[in-house]
Order: C-alpha cells, then structure tokens, then sequence
C-alpha cells in the first residue's frame, strides 16, 4: 500500500453500536467482500461481556469463518479474559484498550485508567509469549466526552506505566474532536517518547468532520496505520457523541489522490458500502459513499454545466 496499512475496523467497530446485528455469515461476507478489494488487515471482533455488546457474540465464529481469507485478523480487548479469548481464537493481533481518562474507562471498562494499565502489565508478557502482535489502543486521546480535553503529558504518563512497551501504540480519537495542529504535536511528542521501535497509529472519528484533515496531519508526523470503517458506520456505545468512524472509501480516495494505496479497488469499497447499507437497513455517511468515485466517467462534451 505504498507505505501506508489500513486497519478495516467496520467488523468490530462499524457493528458493535448498531440497531441491527447481523448474523455471523454476513460479517463474514462483509470480510470477504472488503478482502477482495484489496484491504488486507481487518478488526475482525472483540472479546468483551456479550451482555454489554451482543453484537460481538460471535466474534470466535467470525475468526474462525474468515480464517482461510489472506488477511491479518486482528482482536480487540478490554482486559485480561478478553485477550486469553483471542489467543484462544488465533488472532495475528491483539488490541488492548486503555482509556487515558478516569471517567471513560469507568463507564467503558468499569475501572480506572491505571487499574487497565495494570492489567495490561500482567498480560503482555503472555501475548508475547504466544508470539502475536500487540497494539495498545490509546482511547479518548484527543478529549474526552466527559472530562473535556486530554493534556499531552496525561498521555505521556499512561506511555510510562506500560512495563512492557506494545508492538504498536494507537492514538484513538474516540470522539471526532481531533484538529490537525493537535494531531501533528501529539504524535510528535509520543514519537519521542516511544522512539522508532513502536509503530504509531490512528484513529480518526469524523463526528465534526475534521477526520481527513487529521490523515494529512498525522502522515505529515510520519503516521503510517490508519483505522477507519467502510461507509463510516459504528462508534462506541459508552462514548456520546462517537458516531461516525472515518469512512475507509473516504480515506482510500484521499491517499489514492496522493499516491497512496493505489491496489486498493475504491469501486469495489463503494460497492460493499452500499451493500453494507442495505443489512443495516439505514443510510451510512461516508461521503464518497454517497457521491461516488472521481473521475466515475468520461462525461460527453455536449452536456450542459453548472
């Protein structure tokens, strides 16, 4: 992908908050459909309470349906149980939640933001023994729905109590209010703290519409992983106002205008969106979702203008 991964986050994130939940062969179809367009790295499910998130149920079947696909499959965890279930499901990746503020990790993991940090000192040595990936998914990092805006050295300080540092390091902006300036010194700052052997990356809600802008932001800090979600479906259902992932069409359009991801089929991710639309039974708001591809066709000279 010319330097850049995309992490598909729709299987997981895109369905976990909606009114629908659709039956595992048609996560599976959801999979395939977007691994046959090229995308290669995929949130596949999360090992959490099926009580607090039933759409997640099944996410063991949902491993072990999308299996044979040439993909890397990736697992989402809030604590210790979880990640054992997704050593337990084969993950190539294992995503450990921390939430950077008190009150989110209350209401999203019934803890405190050092008592998850805790956790995730007790269970690293164990995914790494099991030689799978870890990433450290750094929620609410660019403010939080209840407590307001995040300082930098708040960050900083949940980086120093990770006694064993991840494979990779995602700053998620949990709720759509990133802006670039911010992106630029956040990642910068974290970059040197971390230094070169952890990979960074993001990940962009689009609630207030600054998502895109927060891409170049972070690519121009040397961000190279980036999640988003086909049609920009889901959000969390313990943050108010996440809806609206990044759209994965949106972010395919805008790298392939700059030179990224060009073996990534953007019709086919258009395609699967609006297929996506009719299992969910409502309109999704990707923008290139809606207003297509560019250019779509060759447009006949004889035609009128605007």
């Amino acid at each position: 992908m010319n330097g850049v991964e995309i992490v598909e986050v729709s299987p997981r994130d895109g369905l976990q908050s909606e009114s629908v939940i659709l039956p595992t062969e048609t996560k599976i179809e959801l999979i395939t459909r977007l691994a046959q367009a090229g995308l290669g790295r995929f949130e596949v499910g999360s090992f959490v309470n099926p009580k607090l998130v039933p759409a997640m149920a099944d996410s063991a079947e949902v491993f072990r349906g999308t299996r044979g696909l040439s993909i890397d499959q990736i697992a989402l965890a809030l604590n210790g149980r979880g990640v054992l279930d997704a050593i337990d499901a084969q993950a190539d990746e294992i995503r450990y939640v921390v939430p950077v503020t008190d009150t989110f990790a209350q209401r999203n993991q019934s803890s405190t933001t050092f008592d998850v940090i805790d956790g995730w000192n007790e269970v690293a040595p164990l995914i790494n023994d099991s030689e799978i990936i870890s990433t450290v998914v750094l929620a609410v990092s660019f403010g939080c729905p209840f407590e307001g805006n995040v300082p930098t050295s708040r960050i900083i300080e949940c980086l120093e109590r990770l006694d064993l540092l991840p494979n990779a390091v995602v700053l998620a902006d949990t709720i759509g209010v990133a802006t670039p300036s911010q992106v630029s010194a956040l990642f910068e700052r974290v970059t040197s703290v971390l230094g070169a052997g952890v990979k960074l990356g993001a990940h962009f809600h689009d609630t207030r519409g600054t998502a895109l802008a927060s891409v170049m932001a972070a690519l121009g800090a040397g961000v190279r992983q980036f999640d988003s979600s086909i049609g920009g479906a889901g959000g969390c259902p313990f943050a108010p106002g996440s809806a609206g992932n990044l759209a994965t069409e949106d972010l395919v359009y805008l790298l392939q205008r700059e030179s990224f991801c060009k073996d990534i089929d953007l019709d086919a991710l258009i395609v699967t969106g609006k297929w996506l639309e009719t299992q969910l039974r409502r309109d999704l708001p990707g923008r290139v979702l809606s207003a297509g591809n560019f250019p779509s066709q060759v447009v006949n000279d004889s035609a009128g203008v605007a």
